[in-house]
């Protein structure tokens, strides 16, 4: 049964969704392509938290896709936005110096040293479309920036100050208005990624206020480039606009009609390109729930453009578990790229799909990561044997391809901590890692790491960058000759019993019935006895036991699964580091 290009209609919160977008659009636009949008602002690193932003109107726009109905995901790049500050960290950037740029568009910011791209924006945006393109979503992307300055929001800029004093009414009626302060959420090893408010919002400035009145447009400074201007009048007719720079001092008088250097403040600009584009759904953060947001203002605001606001589910947040708090200002954020250099597409895919916009997650970069992939797998084969729940088919659908097709993946999956134990243990040798994978299954032995691949390569990363030094796995050069000599009788029989066994159980499985059964036959039970037959005592003596040989053979109470370990090191070396 092919899994992709099938609808999952009824069956989960994205074809809720489906169904109420293409409802919705029908009745405003009949006959024209559903148009979702998403709007992402590239003034430092796009965090896993943004990333929300794109996937759920793409796994909604998929859905629809797969119905046969033509759709448009738009994803609105805000590089036109002011440069507002420098964020941490980032390489290439002094901070000092990046700090004279504050309040120029994004686009005219220099890119970091040493990187191939024009400017700060571009340099941003690479990453992200990269990342996108690896999770399979497609979009029509726009450049804010190009918009604005060649134009095409020209009626759209005349509209707006012509009908100012509306617009100041509206936004009048919550300036009086405190929000509520946010509930507190009391991080555990999470990092709450956040997207800021009004996607890529330039600022939280309603617009320019003064002795000449309220005006929803920011020209940038003709002489330093800066958005810190106070326009001091304009006439409707003429479309004569004078502003003054406070940065530089520079003044000067342009007729709208003709200038393009500057753009709608935030709250105006994101309802006009509602109107403009016709969105149908868009979905904000959790800021926008709050009297005043720019989603909620936006919804009065857009009917002066002649539109109506978007289907706009509020998505919470993302968590990050293993690192430590960040937001998209600081440098080291983790972003789409430096997930996908640990996972496959397929699970980052999955970890946004099964939970409901509303519901927060947490995005694993610590051991956790092991789990998540232990469960995706579990999901796979239920899926494979007909056996799981249709909401959790669905997700898993929607995870593996889109309606265009599936996502590459990995010809042979094998467990994800199993990898990376042998990445850990051979530390970068590939010919080590395919003799320990070929022997975990000796009947289907794997003829090349291909065949593991991307998988492979994605644990290693997560080994090499997210696993303590103090945590990896270094096997013993020389047997621990003094911690033999002081082992006991019973002691020494269990490490006799394993030696023993070795070669009738060199496999995965063959290891695992092995070192899971040598306590019980200790005991006096038969090696394949089930928990239920057994005392609560043969637990504690299988730890026991298995802390033993992790000194023996890595001189430490913990380690890699031991099957996994055993293999790696290799029969003849195991039997050496445990004194036979």
């Amino acid at each position: 049964m092919p899994i992709v290009a099938q609808s999952t209609e009824t069956t989960d919160w994205v074809s809720r969704f489906a169904d109420e977008v293409i409802e919705e659009s029908e009745r405003r636009a009949p006959g024209k392509p559903v148009v979702v949008a998403s709007g992402l602002s590239p003034s430092g690193p796009i965090h896993l938290g943004n990333l929300r932003e794109v996937m759920t109107p793409h796994l909604v726009a998929d859905e629809i896709r797969r119905r046969g109905h033509q759709v448009r995901h738009l994803i609105s790049w805000d590089d036109y936005d002011r440069y507002r500050k420098v964020p941490k960290g980032i390489a290439g950037v002094d901070e000092e110096a990046w700090a004279e740029h504050i309040g120029k568009p994004l686009t005219s910011v220099p890119a970091p040293k040493g990187s191939p791209h024009p400017n700060w924006a571009e340099h941003f945006k690479a990453a992200m479309i990269e990342s996108l393109a690896q999770l399979g979503v497609e979009f029509d992307g726009i450049s804010q920036t190009e918009q604005y300055t060649t134009g095409v929001y020209r009626e759209q800029i005349l509209h707006a100050m012509r009908h100012r004093n509306d617009i100041d009414a509206i936004l009048d009626q919550y300036r009086t208005k405190k929000a509520p302060k946010k509930q507190q959420q009391k991080p555990v090893d999470a990092a709450e990624l956040e997207a800021e408010e009004g996607s890529g919002a330039a600022s939280e400035d309603d617009g320019s206020s003064g002795s000449a009145g309220y005006f929803p447009y920011k020209p940038y400074c003709g002489n330093c480039g800066k958005d810190l201007t106070t326009v001091t009048s304009y006439d409707d007719d003429s479309t004569e606009l004078a502003y003054t720079c406070t940065a530089c001092g520079f003044a000067e008088t342009v007729r709208l009609s003709e200038f393009n250097r500057g753009k709608l403040v935030w709250k105006v600009d994101w309802p006009m390109r509602w109107a403009y584009e016709g969105v149908i759904f868009e979905p904000s953060g959790v800021d926008h729930s709050s009297p005043g947001s720019s989603f909620q203002v936006g919804g009065q605001i857009v009917g002066i453009f002649g539109g109506k606001q978007p289907i706009g589910p509020m998505y919470a947040f993302v968590g990050i578990s293993g690192m430590a708090k960040m937001s998209s200002s600081r440098g080291g954020v983790p972003t789409p790229a430096d997930a996908l250099k640990i996972m496959e597409p397929q699970l980052l895919r999955w970890l946004y799909a099964r939970r409901k916009p509303n519901q927060s997650f947490k995005i694993a970069f610590d051991q956790e990561i092991q789990r998540l992939y232990d469960e995706w797998d579990k999901l796979a084969a239920k899926v494979a044997d007909r056996s799981a729940l249709p909401g959790d088919v669905a997700a898993y659908t929607r995870a593996v391809g889109t309606a265009v097709g599936e996502l590459p993946k990995t010809p042979r999956p094998l467990p994800y901590r199993t990898l990376a134990s042998v990445a850990d243990i051979t530390a970068g040798h590939e010919d080590q890692a395919l003799r320990i994978l070929s022997e975990l299954d000796p009947e289907q032995p794997l003829a090349s790491l291909d065949e593991v691949r991307p998988r492979y390569d994605r644990a290693e990363a997560w080994i090499n960058t997210h696993v303590p030094a103090d945590q990896r796995t270094i096997v013993r050069d020389e047997p621990d000759v003094d911690l033999l000599k002081s082992l006991d009788e019973a002691s020494q029989q269990s490490v006799r019993l394993l030696l023993d066994g070795l070669a009738d159980h060199w496999s995965l499985d063959g290891l695992t019935h092995l070192v899971y059964g040598v306590p019980k036959v200790q005991a006096g039970f038969a090696a394949d006895a089930t928990p239920k037959e057994l005392p609560p005592e043969i637990k504690t003596a299988q730890r026991t036991f298995f802390a033993l040989l992790y000194h023996l053979l890595v001189g430490r109470d913990t380690g890699p699964r031991l099957p996994t370990l055993l293999l790696a090191v290799g029969q003849d070396r195991v039997r050496r580091l445990l004194g036979e």
